[in-house]
C-alpha cells in the first residue's frame, strides 16, 4: 500500500472536528501532539474506539493533516478505520466526537450506535 492510498483510504476529521482539536490542543499550549484513533478489542461489537493526544510516533503510523491537527492512526488500527468519519456534535442532547464508520457493520444489542 502507498502513502498516497493510505491518506486517500483512511479517517476522515470533519472542520466541525478539527477545530474542536485545535481548540483543546491552544488551550493545553502544547504543539507537538496529534489526535490518536485507535481500535481496541472490546464492546458490544467486538470493537471499541479510542480517542486521545499522543506525542509518540509509532512505525507503521498512518498521519494525516486537517487543518494543522495532525490524526495519527496506527498499523493495527488503520483497516477498521479506513472511511470512518470523525465529527464533533454540540447540540442540546449531545455534545462529543461521534465516529461513523462504514466498517462497523452489524449491530448490537446495546443500544449504542456508532453514528
Amino acid at each position: 500500500m502507498t502513502v498516497q492510498e493510505q491518506v486517500t483510504d483512511g479517517v476522515v476529521l470533519t472542520d466541525g472536528a478539527a477545530s474542536k482539536v485545535k481548540a483543546l490542543l491552544d488551550q493545553e499550549g502544547r504543539d507537538d501532539l496529534a489526535l490518536r484513533i485507535a481500535v481496541q478489542p472490546g464492546g458490544c461489537s467486538g470493537l471499541r474506539y479510542q480517542l486521545f493526544f499522543d506525542e509518540r510516533s509509532l512505525d507503521g503510523d498512518a498521519v494525516k493533516d486537517f487543518g494543522g491537527v495532525n490524526v495519527v492512526v496506527d498499523r493495527m488500527s488503520a483497516p477498521y478505520l479506513g472511511g470512518a468519519t470523525i465529527d464533533f456534535v454540540d447540540t442540546i442532547e449531545k455534545q462529543g466526537f461521534t465516529i461513523d464508520n462504514p466498517n462497523a457493520g452489524g449491530s448490537c444489542a446495546c443500544g449504542d450506535s456508532f453514528h
